[in-house]
């Protein structure tokens, strides 16, 4: 028996908050929105491709932004996402915590943390 990879990673969000989602995470980021499933569909929410991978965006009545956890994007050009989400009003935290990786943190539009890294 063995984990053999990661299919997707789920956030959560506020009633209404796809389309501040969808412009965040498809419009700045650029990331393509997946079709969800339609029983899953009527439960609100968005899905993006995150290369082979999936960020799920899921409706939570009883949100709170995750300040901590988060999920950590691997991008072709981490300094041009760095000025797109700077040009969309985000915060760009640039970390050198880990020799050799380019990455920084920010928050999307319902307050949840995200890390950009340099693939």
């Amino acid at each position: 028996m063995a984990v053999v990879g990661l299919h997707h990673v789920q956030i959560a969000c506020p009633p209404g908050a796809t389309g501040l989602l969808r412009s965040w995470y498809g419009g700045v980021l650029g990331m393509s929105e997946l079709p969800t499933p339609a029983a899953i569909a009527a439960r609100g929410g968005v899905w993006f491709a995150a290369g082979d991978r999936q960020l799920h965006c899921g409706v939570d009545a009883a949100f709170v932004a995750a300040r901590k956890a988060h999920p950590c994007l691997l991008v072709d050009d981490v300094d041009a996402v760095a000025r797109a989400v700077a040009e969309a009003g985000g915060a760009v935290r640039w970390s050198e915590e880990i020799a050799g990786v380019r990455r920084f943190h920010t928050d999307d539009p319902v307050g949840n943390r995200v890390e950009l890294q340099q693939a």
